[in-house]
């Protein structure tokens, strides 16, 4: 049978790209099916949204060949300072004391989605975009893709789609996978600050009564803020003064980097965490955002979606080598149980610091500090801190 490719990629983002990338020398015909234009995607608002790049993730891009048409771009974390407002615990991490270079990287989406765009439009990739999905029949044999391109259908058929197309998955609705979805009741207040002394590439995560704050620098004198406030707060906060709304995220900062002006404008993303109930479906799989979001309490979302890309990208070559079926049940089932425990630990582990660290009642503040103050002191569990902030926990 003659498909149109082998492989359809919906999605033209972060995940999408970067699967392509690395596939790129699978000898697999890939498409990547994009709703945007590029001038669209550049103007969207979450491409001002800082991404914190764990080491691990950094080692990956690497190995794409990624890394080194950004990493000019980006910012080393060389010190991560874990406090709690208004109590004593506070844990301390750096790169010297873990022998590497860095802890992680601070980049902008935008500056690393119009790279991979770059890349990936460098071919043999075929990109489709401006182009929607419409529909989807799964067969036995391939998969049949109906697209909206302007006033035009376009019908295509593959051996398998991946679903990269972000949190508001049309893979996902069209495939009709439920999803669990936890509502946090909580807003992430984004922005950009410039404050008057230097930062010395230290990131900052601030717990509060309202949830968590984190400063994560970019340059010499900027941080990117990632605030989170309860609902009410953040709609509060957004309707304000930019003076009122500074004077607010000083007060809850404090004065560690001196004073703070914003160097760019607000914007807020609610929060919830969502997981897809399935990964797979016949000859489709999602990944990253698509199958999974998270609260930005600990960085995780990329980092996690990447691991995604590289498990599926390693996969699809073997199979692809063996001149295999990419598409077939045992190729998706096995994929979707090598990412199930990575998939766990990280969603368990963001939801439980997010209920811990969001909470002021005084049992829980007193456990949280204690830990902290204990954790600072133990070089063993310093150390699978860093670990995991690193991306590189087992």
């Amino acid at each position: 049978m003659q498909y149109d490719y082998d492989l359809l990629i919906a999605g033209g983002g972060l995940a999408g790209n970067c699967l392509a990338l690395a596939l790129k020398g699978s000898g697999l015909r890939i498409a990547i099916i994009e709703a945007n234009t590029r001038a669209q995607q550049q103007a969207a608002p979450a491409g001002d949204r800082a991404l914190a790049l764990a080491a691990g993730t950094v080692n990956a891009l690497e190995t794409l060949g990624i890394w080194q048409g950004i990493a000019d771009k980006a910012t080393a974390i060389k010190h991560i300072h874990i406090s709690d407002r208004g109590h004593f615990g506070k844990a301390r991490l750096s790169a010297e004391k873990n022998h590497v270079p860095a802890l992680g990287y601070v980049i902008t989406a935008r500056d690393i989605e119009g790279h991979l765009a770059d890349l990936a439009g460098q071919g043999p990739i075929d990109v489709i975009a401006p182009a929607r999905l419409a529909g989807l029949m799964p067969g036995g044999e391939a998969i049949n893709v109906s697209l909206k391109q302007g006033n035009d259908s376009i019908n295509l058929s593959a051996k398998l789609l991946v679903g990269a197309d972000g949190g508001m998955s049309s893979v996902r609705a069209l495939l009709d996978i439920p999803q669990h979805s936890t509502d946090y009741r909580q807003t992430a207040l984004v922005t950009t600050v410039k404050s008057s002394l230097p930062h010395h590439n230290t990131a900052y995560e601030r717990f509060t009564a309202s949830g968590p704050l984190a400063l994560l620098p970019q340059g010499t004198h900027h941080s990117s803020v990632v605030w989170t406030r309860t609902t009410d707060e953040a709609e509060a906060l957004m309707l304000g003064s930019e003076k009122d709304f500074l004077n607010e995220l000083q007060d809850c900062f404090g004065f560690r980097l001196g004073g703070l002006a914003l160097a760019a404008p607000r914007r807020a993303f609610p929060l919830s965490l969502i997981r897809a109930e399935t990964m797979q479906r016949d000859r489709a799989v999602i990944i990253g955002n698509a199958a999974h979001q998270l609260h930005p309490v600990a960085g995780q979302g990329f980092n996690l979606g990447l691991r995604d890309v590289m498990q599926l990208a390693a996969n699809l070559t073997a199979v692809a080598q063996n001149q295999q079926d990419i598409g077939s049940r045992e190729v998706l089932s096995a994929y979707t149980q090598a990412r199930l425990k990575d998939h766990a630990r990280v969603i368990g582990f963001t939801d439980s610091v997010v209920k811990i660290f969001s909470n002021d009642w005084l049992a829980i503040a007193a456990a949280r500090n204690l830990g902290l103050a204990v954790l600072d002191h133990i070089p063993p569990a310093k150390a699978a801190l860093a670990k995991q902030a690193m991306g590189l926990a087992n």
